[in-house]
């Protein structure tokens, strides 16, 4: 580290006095802030009502938001949130405080094909209203807001910008002090500078729930305390927008977030942006996004409905992947329940969602493929065999954007259904044909605590067994793994994987259609079983809190799979009794349309008020999960196939469940909402994972499909060797 960084990076009292000389104050500031290390960091509820970044690589920042804030940003990567949140503070200087963040107001995209967004917030009191824009500047790594507050009463008021940064994914390591003209902040690794073109009358920093400026002014409403720095601990960053009353012409400010290495890069990163000034960066930010729209295809027309919600969904896949690490897809910019509350025995510091599954990057690179996006899909395959994949052939749970292994556990759908990417992209160089083979003879040579197709996970993580719809990815991944083979010359590997699929093809029956279950007297898949025998009482917790119950009572919406992927056809008796089974145990009619749950019992989501999914003893039924807006999609994939249903009705139930600023959650809530209370209506988004890219990737996928007339991403060589179709 040089001298001069050395310097910047120190907040001592005679640096942060000497930078009180420089910026104008209200009042003397003290020095250092008492309270440290303030209140624990944690992060913001997952339901982001949007998500932006610029389609440049030069800007290494993506921004969230919620009702009446900016919430995470991630910088240098998206990986790493590194701030928490950023609202404003509206005070009158006789006791009245009123939160942007707790106004109700809205959040809106104005074009659906850029991640541009505009938030509307006004007094609950009626007394003011301010309306604020959000981009990243494409040429650097800043978020820009632009500001207009209106005095509704004609009286003036004070708007004060409360940031909380949480560098390096880590919120409690932080230190921070006024610079020359903005408010810094820095742990080491990284820096971030809040600023204002206007200038700030007042500043001050200070430790969360101790001595920052939210906490003073929800006191009183005045700004009793100042400080020129603050640290180590989890520091917050206030200012009051010089000249921003909310009475005359102009009452407008920019506010900027610009980060950098280190305290002199953010604050220099800031300058020059609000130096171009916020019509200059959005328009820059437009264009490149509409550059990028118009060299994909036109919306399919089964989308003439519902084009917001499509071209929102498609933008939603693209600006999901990060930049220093091409093709490394993250499920979400978000950090649902227990996931952000820093919770040591899990993924601390922040938790699961923004890191890079095999299973959702192929929903990704599938969604972007139908899109017009081939090079998107290209990189995602890139990544996965040459970024995450094992030298053994296997793909970890899950990775962080570069590809290093974050969760252990194995789920051979992930290891399957890369097989079925590169088979869709027609990838028949030798580089990739060599990753192909270590995985097919990955499945194989499997044999953990039962061979192959039997699975340490299925896919949804928290159980090992027979799964109809993991045995169908791994049956569909040999099948496509021998077509490249058999085009590469090596016709032994080709028979043997293509042996190994019609044997297990065979055979899925007799692991998992039960003729002695419960919930029919016809035969019906089950969701899994452990042992192989689905006519056995075999008893197992389904996880996630849920209850323990006999095998054969448990049913997934995921033995479609087996439909989609080709190797069951959609009128097959069982496949037709079991959806039968499945809506009648796990559908949930909403004002939005029809929706799933994932499986019998499942507790993955809030409890009964609507409070955090967290970690509970098996058995224990304290949490509840809701239902999903995939299974809807998937649903329709299913309906093109079987020739009736309502494919187009699908589509809109999957639209109709975005929120106002077209983002799609995990989950919608359904008849186990909390009852009585306004913020949990059936058929929207609960605060599960917002937006969920493979919800977005789903959307996007059926309206092709419906266009195509089936699935567009069903591999034709599985459906001709099992069905005789598409040959």
């Amino acid at each position: 580290m040089t001298a001069a960084r050395t310097t910047t990076l120190l907040f001592g009292a005679a640096a942060a006095m000497a930078a009180l000389l420089v910026a104008p104050q209200a009042s003397a500031a003290e020095p250092v802030a008492p309270g440290a290390p303030g209140e624990k960091s944690t992060w913001a509820p997952a339901d982001k009502h949007g998500f932006g970044t610029s389609r440049t690589p030069d800007s290494e920042v993506w921004f969230t938001l919620r009702p009446g804030e900016l919430s995470e940003v991630y910088y240098p990567d998206l990986g790493t949130p590194a701030l928490r949140d950023l609202e404003f503070v509206v005070t009158d200087g006789a006791g009245l405080v009123e939160r942007t963040s707790e106004s109700g107001g809205s959040t809106a995209a104005p074009d659906a094909r850029v991640p541009a967004y505009e938030q509307v917030d006004e007094s609950p009191t009626g007394r003011w209203r301010m309306v604020r824009s959000y981009v990243t500047d494409p040429g650097r790594d800043v978020v820009l807001v632009d500001v207009r507050f209106t005095s509704l009463d004609g009286r003036p008021y004070s708007v004060h910008a409360v940031a909380d940064p949480a560098l390096s994914n880590e919120g409690d390591d932080d230190r921070a002090a006024l610079g020359e003209s903005d408010l810094v902040a820095s742990d080491g690794a990284a820096a971030l500078s809040l600023a204002a073109d206007t200038g700030f009358d007042d500043r001050t920093v200070g430790h969360l729930g101790t001595s920052d400026a939210r906490t003073d002014l929800l006191a009183d409403g005045d700004l009793d305390a100042r400080h020129a720095a603050a640290g180590l601990g989890n520091v917050v960053l206030a200012g009051r927008l010089a000249g921003i009353t909310g009475v005359g012409d102009a009452q407008e400010a920019v506010v900027a977030l610009g980060f950098g290495a280190d305290t002199g890069a953010a604050s220099t990163a800031a300058a020059d942006s609000l130096r171009d000034g916020f019509d200059t960066v959005a328009a820059a930010y437009t264009d490149g996004w509409h550059r990028y729209v118009d060299g994909l295809h036109d919306a399919p027309d089964s989308a003439a409905g519902i084009a917001d919600a499509y071209w929102a969904s498609v933008v939603v896949n693209a600006a999901s992947e990060d930049k220093r690490n091409p093709g490394a897809f993250v499920a979400s910019p978000s950090m649902p329940w227990v996931w952000g509350q820093e919770v040591d025995d899990l993924s601390s510091p922040s938790g699961a969602y923004h890191l890079v599954w095999s299973r959702d990057l192929y929903q990704h690179a599938t969604a972007l493929l139908a899109a017009g996006d081939r090079a998107a899909a290209e990189r995602a395959l890139d990544f996965l065999l040459l970024r995450q994949q094992r030298p053994d052939g296997s793909f970890p749970q899950n990775s962080d954007v570069r590809g290093a292994t974050v969760w252990e556990n194995l789920q051979l759908d992930e290891v399957a259904l890369p097989l079925v990417l590169a088979w869709q992209l027609d990838r028949t160089d030798q580089q990739t044909y060599d990753r192909v083979k270590r995985s097919a003879e990955f499945l194989l040579g499997y044999a953990g605590e039962r061979p192959a197709p039997w699975s340490p996970q299925e896919r949804w993580e928290n159980q090992s067994g027979y799964s109809p719809g993991t045995i169908a990815a791994e049956v569909a991944g040999l099948v496509c793994a021998a077509d490249l083979a058999r085009r590469a010359g090596d016709t032994a590997s080709a028979d043997r994987w293509l042996a190994t699929a019609r044997d297990w093809a065979g055979r899925i029956e007799g692991w998992t259609v039960t003729t002695t279950g419960p919930l029919s007297p016809e035969p019906y898949y089950l969701r899994l079983t452990k042992d192989g025998d689905p006519n056995a009482a075999t008893v197992y917790n389904v996880g996630d809190g849920g209850a323990d119950l006999d095998q054969r009572a448990v049913v997934d919406p995921s033995f479609l799979e087996l439909v989609r992927l080709g190797v069951r056809k959609a009128d097959d008796p069982v496949v037709r009794n079991t959806l039968a089974v499945v809506d009648r145990e796990l559908g949930v009619q909403t004002p939005n349309g029809q929706f799933w749950h994932r499986f019998t019992d499942d507790g993955y989501g809030e409890d009964a008020t609507g409070g955090l999914w967290r970690l509970t003893d098996p058995g224990s039924q304290q949490t509840t999960g809701r239902a999903w807006p995939i299974f809807a999609g998937e649903r329709g994939e299913y309906e093109l196939l079987a020739g009736d249903g309502d494919p187009a009705g699908r589509l809109q139930a999957m639209a109709d469940s975005a929120n106002d600023g077209l983002m799609i959650a995990e989950q919608v809530w359904d008849q186990h909402a909390p009852s009585g209370e306004p913020d949990f209506p059936t058929g929207e988004g609960t605060y599960s994972a917002t937006p969920l890219t493979w919800s977005h990737a789903q959307l996007v996928r059926l309206a092709w499909s419906i266009d195509a007339g089936h699935p567009v991403e069903r591999p034709s060589v599985v459906a001709c060797e099992f069905l005789r179709e598409d040959c």
